[in-house]
């Protein structure tokens, strides 16, 4: 029997995935990993595909999800429907609400400390539940825009590691998408019928970032290389992995 276009996509995703995780040693026999949902595609996917190398392959690792309500940002997601995702791939959602107030410090843009606190309540809540690392859903795409970013914008060549063993306490933040590309993540959050986030983020389109995808996207156009050279600079240059 043939194969379909969603059996492609599912295996194409699932392949690159689960090289992300050997190529940098992303899982480790016994690991508690909390799993960080936003409520995108790209978090939902994670959780999905996360649960299920959880359920048959080694090494045995265990599995929790936590989303961040920013209470002074118009970000929502149907707190029912991802508890519900998250019941059905079998991993607990806890559900956390933070705020910040911008005129503390105005140096910094809503976008910086929307991100700052929802890290903040990320790793405190991964260190009350005994986890040793944080996974999120960044992928490919992510990687590759924030190398442009930094490069742009600080005069420095690095990016979001697949790896990157914190320096201060015992945790681990790991990027399982990190060879998976944003379109085909696009293509099977429709295919799955994903729900989309009620309200997305007012500064969403409004930001740096949007305009280097933007950039990134006619470079692509120039050289459909330009992924895999990014790429295997990055690698070169011990880049993707931080210990």
């Amino acid at each position: 029997m043939k194969p379909t276009e969603k059996d492609l996509l599912e295996r194409r995703i699932w392949r690159h995935f689960n090289k992300g995780i050997m190529e940098y040693g992303l899982l480790e026999e016994g690991d508690h990993i909390l799993l960080g949902i936003s409520g995108g595609k790209d978090s939902l996917a994670l959780l999905e595909f996360m649960a299920r190398r959880a359920r048959i392959y080694r090494p045995q690792i265990r599995l929790e999800a936590l989303h961040v309500r920013m209470a002074n940002i118009a970000y929502e997601s149907d707190n029912h429907y991802l508890e519900q995702f998250a019941a059905e791939h079998g991993v607990t959602l806890h559900i956390r609400e933070t705020s910040f107030d911008a005129s503390t410090d105005t140096r910094k843009s809503p976008c910086f400390l929307c991100s700052w606190n929802r890290r903040k309540m990320l790793f405190e809540t991964a260190k009350e539940l005994g986890c040793n690392k944080i996974a999120l859903g960044h992928h490919q795409d992510d990687i590759l825009h924030t190398t442009l970013l930094n490069f742009s914008f600080q005069g420095q060549f690095s990016t979001m590691p697949a790896r990157l063993r914190m320096r201060k306490f015992p945790m681990t933040i790991i990027r399982p998408f990190c060879m998976v590309q944003e379109r085909d993540l696009a293509a099977w959050a429709v295919m799955q019928e994903y729900q989309k986030q009620k309200k997305l983020c007012p500064y969403e389109r409004d930001s740096h970032r949007s305009d280097m995808r933007n950039i990134f996207d006619q470079i692509e156009q120039m050289n459909p290389e330009a992924r895999h050279s990014m790429w295997n600079a990055l690698e070169r240059e011990g880049k993707l992995v931080e210990e």
